[in-house]
């Protein structure tokens, strides 16, 4: 080896190790100077302490004998004014969410159930509306009845009145009138009608028709009934129930003055009212007349 490479290594050795101290006297440095305190300034720091530890002491040493002799002394307190006692409000004071929920769900079902029961009483005493089922209905005119049961196996059914009408013999007159009475007979008689109330007097079913037999015929217990409404079978105490007839006599007017007019070659007339007001019987004469084909 030669001198050149002895002294090269030489020198790298040497910047080597002056690398290596001088980088640990820099860690050195900067672990001092970032938290490490000298012993002197150490030092200091305790007296200081110990010194603040010693004072607060002798305060609170001081605060506790001067507290001492305070709470032995006596002082006479001032009377305040007497203020007025008021009686708390026992309803307000009971009140809980569970009471107020109960309260207000039995008032409001107080208060449905009076309005439902005023509103059912007012009900009670209005007056009821005319027509219907119950009361006088009219169910179209006479001949037109007459042919609506002679086109239907002698049945016409009036589904207003909820009634079988049917037409009664005329050979069976004598006997109808001592059976039934004046009421029901009058249609019998004057108009040679029946009018049937449509439910079986057994249990209440709707009693139909039959085409084959020309009877009325109960589909729930088999009672049959004949076609003017007399019992022939079955479970039913009596008869069907019927209902009396009345033809308004305006409408029989009007009628007739609208054929006898026709058959004399009139169409088109010209009612005069005679200074009756256009109501009423006036009305019905008009009305009947107008349905039977005249003219005004």
């Amino acid at each position: 080896m030669s001198n050149s490479a002895i002294i090269a290594i030489a020198i790298a050795v040497g910047v080597v190790l002056a690398a290596v101290a001088f980088t640990t006297t820099a860690r050195r440095s900067d672990v001092r100077g970032a938290g490490a305190l000298s012993g002197e300034t150490r030092q200091r720091d305790d007296a200081a302490r110990r010194a603040r530890e010693q004072a607060e002491a002798a305060v609170s040493r001081r605060d506790d004998d001067v507290a001492a002799e305070a709470s032995t002394a006596l002082e006479k307190a001032s009377s305040p004014a007497p203020v007025p006692w008021i009686p708390p409000d026992p309803e307000a004071i009971g009140v809980s969410r569970r009471m107020f929920f109960n309260r207000a769900t039995v008032s409001l079902m107080s208060a449905g159930i009076g309005a439902f029961t005023a509103a059912g009483f007012v009900a009670f005493l209005w007056p009821s509306a005319k027509g219907g089922f119950g009361q006088v209905v009219s169910v179209g005119k006479l001949d037109a009845i007459r042919d609506g049961a002679r086109g239907a196996s002698g049945f016409f059914y009036a589904p207003a009145a909820r009634t079988w009408i049917t037409e009664y013999p005329s050979e069976a007159l004598p006997k109808a009138q001592a059976i039934y009475d004046e009421a029901i007979y009058t249609g019998m008689n004057d108009y040679g009608l029946v009018a049937l109330y449509q439910k079986c007097p057994h249990l209440g079913c709707r009693v139909p028709d039959c085409k084959t037999s020309r009877w009325f015929e109960c589909p729930c217990h088999g009672s049959q009934y004949n076609q003017v409404g007399e019992k022939k079978a079955g479970p039913a105490p009596r008869g069907m129930d019927r209902f009396a007839i009345t033809v308004d006599a305006a409408g029989k007017i009007g009628t007739l003055i609208a054929d006898r007019a026709k058959s004399a070659g009139i169409a088109k007339v010209v009612f005069d009212r005679g200074g009756f007001i256009y109501h009423g019987r006036i009305a019905a004469v008009a009305a009947a007349a107008r349905d039977a084909g005249l003219e005004f």
